[in-house]
């Protein structure tokens, strides 16, 4: 039976959704205005452990991701300048081609982090019919007010706004939370709709019953959940940075406008630091899936990175662990490569990775149940199985890495330097050999002694 941590009741429940085997699950996807990062990746990396979790335990998971191209301001006030816009300015392209680009560099991340795609992909410039719908339902049910810059949400009129955030409102002052903006009724009141500036010209903007203008960026993701998955759905994940506004705002939303429970169970992820400071353009340790790729690292190295920490605590990234993840997934695909095959998997093995995994999405205890396999004292065909039918949850691609080692075509530069240590080697001249061994290092070849000479792979 599957636990998970529901951030809605604090506490760790047993998984039953509403309709099994049916599982309805919507992930906040990214604003595409700048390069997602290996922060933002840790998170997809996780909703990814639980969509193969979900199904390992024979759940059928229809997956749904926004992707915010419009609407999404870069104060959680209601004010300053659109992502989109500022974006669109800093790379000297139109806000429609910024979007494509860094959209692009996404899925590129996450294909190479072998995360599987949505089921349905949403963007939020193809669904502001379904958000003015919703505005009017809200203004309708008298949830809203308007101001001179747009139309708000009055927290005030629903009871339960902070049951997610579990903030006390009366600790809420002006500036507290957000920037105060004049006219608002109550100090967490957010945009549901934003008027154009006539002084301004954007290049996305839509005509409404309330005038020309664009969506606050919360109201995407009610209204385009509920359009895929029901006024009433299973598992919506996120950042622990959208428990206290974003979310909390879209449970007030949806559940004003409908009446019911909007999800069952709120998972989030904790925060990625680098060097042990949060990441930012001034310290220069911003860094994307292809940086470490750069780099010389498999990006693989970086998804079992993210695996050695739990999703709910803070993760440090280093490039010393990097370096050690890197050399613990490639000794876990030599041993992988030296086992015999096509033996049957050990169910004891099996139920215990299983255990570790449906116990809060326990990643570092899942690994230590590989690393226990590869000691084990069983059949090598037995390990072979076992491990095959464990990474198809993990997703470290260590079938797929055997086969694309089969089929490299070593250069006959990096023969010419392996013979020629062989025979330092077998002259007693180490020092000689294990230069040439990190000038093999240095062309992007790895070299393994072996009982009968060598072995040479990509590092």
């Amino acid at each position: 039976m599957l636990k998970i941590y529901n951030t809605l009741t604090r506490s760790v429940e047993e998984f039953t959704p509403i309709h099994p085997p049916q599982v309805g699950m919507y992930s906040c996807g990214p604003t595409v205005y700048d390069y997602q990062h290996i922060g933002h990746m840790r998170r997809y990396v996780g909703d990814d452990i639980l969509i193969r979790i979900l199904q390992w335990n024979g759940f059928e998971v229809k997956h749904v991701m926004n992707i915010t191209d419009v609407g999404h301001l870069t104060s959680d006030s209601d004010s300053g300048e659109d992502k989109m816009e500022k974006g669109a300015k800093k790379f000297g392209l139109s806000v429609w081609d910024i979007a494509q680009k860094f959209e692009k560099q996404f899925f590129d991340s996450t294909d190479a982090l072998h995360i599987i795609r949505p089921n349905i992909l949403m963007h939020a410039t193809d669904y502001i019919d379904e958000q003015i719908e919703l505005v009017e339902i809200l203004e309708k049910k008298g949830f809203t007010y308007r101001l001179d810059d747009g139309v708000y949400f009055d927290t005030s009129k629903f009871s339960d706004y902070f049951k997610l955030s579990r903030q006390n409102p009366d600790e809420l002052k002006k500036g507290a939370r957000v920037e105060f903006i004049e006219g608002k009724k109550n100090p967490s009141d957010f945009a549901l709709w934003k008027f154009s500036k006539p002084t301004e010209k954007r290049q996305m903007e839509w005509e409404s019953p309330w005038g020309k203008g664009f969506p606050g960026w919360h109201i995407e993701c009610s209204a385009m959940s509920m359009k895929e998955l029901g006024e009433t759905f299973d598992i919506h994940t996120g950042g622990i940075d959208h428990i206290a506004i974003h979310h909390t705002n879209e449970i007030a939303q949806a559940e004003c406008a409908t009446g019911k429970p909007f999800v069952k169970y709120w998972v989030h992820h904790n925060f990625l630091t680098v060097e042990g400071e949060k990441m930012s353009k001034s310290l220069g340790n911003i860094f994307t899936v292809q940086d470490v790729v750069e780099k010389g690292f498999d990006p693989m190295a970086l998804r079992y990175l993210y695996l050695q920490t739990h999703y709910r605590q803070e993760m440090n990234f280093t490039w010393e662990s990097l370096e050690a993840a890197q050399t613990a997934y490639k000794k876990l695909i030599r041993e992988f490569k030296s086992w015999d095959k096509n033996g049957l998997p050990s169910q004891e093995y099996l139920e215990a990775f299983t255990n570790a995994l449906n116990d809060d999405l326990n990643t570092p205890k899942a690994l230590a149940v590989i690393w226990e396999l590869v000691k084990a004292p069983i059949d090598s065909k037995i390990k072979a199985a076992t491990l095959t039918d464990i990474d198809g949850v993990l997703g470290l691609g260590i079938l797929e890495k055997e086969l694309e080692e089969e089929k490299i075509e070593v250069p006959q530069e990096i023969m010419d330097l392996a013979k020629e240590r062989e025979d330092f080697r077998k002259a007693g001249d180490f020092t000689a050999s294990d230069e040439i061994r990190k000038k093999i290092f240095d062309l992007g070849f790895e070299i393994k002694d072996t009982k009968s000479g060598f072995e040479i792979s990509k590092k």
